[in-house]
């Protein structure tokens, strides 16, 4: 008897339940809800991000120039155009020069700057609002000042080159010397803003692990390199690919570095940048076609770079 009861029970147990129409609700919610929450974003993504990125291609097959009264369709004669254009050329030149003197120390120089920023400091608040300071600055107002920093003739940089016995360098004209003076305006404005990122990861790592390493007779350097960066790595990838396509589509800064050069970057392009060439296209030559063609050349160049930094950093941080 107790066996045949035994053997109901069991199948009973295994009889799938009812669930009353609270638990499916729930159930429900809980599969649905994160669908909900993110399609805000997806849907203006869609509006004001996506579409624009795929007119900008069907655009890029015309001869659209705006103002004409035909636009007539060429394929991808506009991107052939681009790939012979010189200036073109010169100008991904400048952009990834730029970019290099900007991320690199930018990036490493927040790192170092996080760390001091980590350890007990008077006032530490204080210290941690200042280097967010460059950031909410006026963009045109350090251009002014590093403008004049970078003066050819009176500028402070030249003066103190003097003092050491380098001759004066025209910051405007050089072709290295317009990218390191744009490059400092970068790492001055950027450098505050990424190093309160790395700091906020810091700030996360539990202190046991430090504990338990220093118990272990590592030193402060030993415990910096072989704890604080491999367990930064997400934060160290996100600064990195962020850096990347903020350099990659610098703008702001070329342009306002000397502004009687316009958006050609100087006499003889020497710090124009591959947005500039695409701004001083579209809305100067009003040649929309070709414009759409460099920024579509240009998405997929940040798209390449990017993934190629998010996969070096992924295997060199560990």
């Amino acid at each position: 008897m107790t066996a045949v009861l035994t053997k109901v029970d069991r199948e009973r147990e295994q009889e799938p339940r009812s669930r009353p129409p609270r638990h499916r609700l729930s159930a429900l919610d809980a599969k649905v809800s994160p669908y909900l929450f993110v399609a805000p974003f997806f849907v203006l993504f869609g509006a004001i991000g996506l579409f624009p990125l795929l007119y900008t291609a069907y655009v890029s097959l015309f001869d659209w120039e705006l103002g004409a009264d035909e636009t007539p369709f060429v394929g991808l004669e506009n991107y052939t155009t681009l790939f012979s254009d010189s200036q073109f050329w010169n100008a991904l030149f400048n952009t990834f020069s730029i970019f290099l003197l900007s991320s690199v120390p930018q990036v490493i120089v927040a790192v170092v700057l996080a760390a001091l920023l980590s350890a007990n400091l008077r006032a530490r608040t204080a210290w941690r609002m200042g280097v967010l300071l460059p950031y909410v600055a006026s963009l045109v107002a350090l251009a002014i000042i590093f403008g004049n920093l970078f003066g050819p003739q009176y500028g402070l940089v030249n003066g103190m080159l003097s003092a050491v016995g380098i001759p004066p360098i025209d910051w405007q004209a050089d072709t290295f010397g317009s990218h390191v003076a744009i490059a400092s305006m970068v790492n001055w404005r950027w450098t505050g803003y990424n190093a309160l990122i790395v700091l906020a990861a810091m700030l996360a790592i539990p202190r046991e692990v430090h504990e338990a390493a220093t118990v272990d007779g590592a030193g402060p350097l030993r415990r910096f390199f072989s704890i604080t960066l491999p367990m930064l790595k997400p934060t160290l990838i996100f600064v990195i690919v962020t850096s990347t396509i903020g350099g990659l589509q610098i703008f702001t800064e070329p342009k306002l570095y000397d502004p009687s050069a316009g958006s050609g970057g100087g006499a003889e392009h020497q710090y124009q940048t591959v947005v500039l060439y695409l701004y001083q296209s579209g809305f100067q030559q009003l040649d929309l076609g070709y414009a759409s063609a460099i920024a579509w050349t240009l998405f997929l160049v940040v798209i390449a770079v990017a993934g190629l930094n998010f996969l070096l950093t992924r295997r060199a941080v560990r």
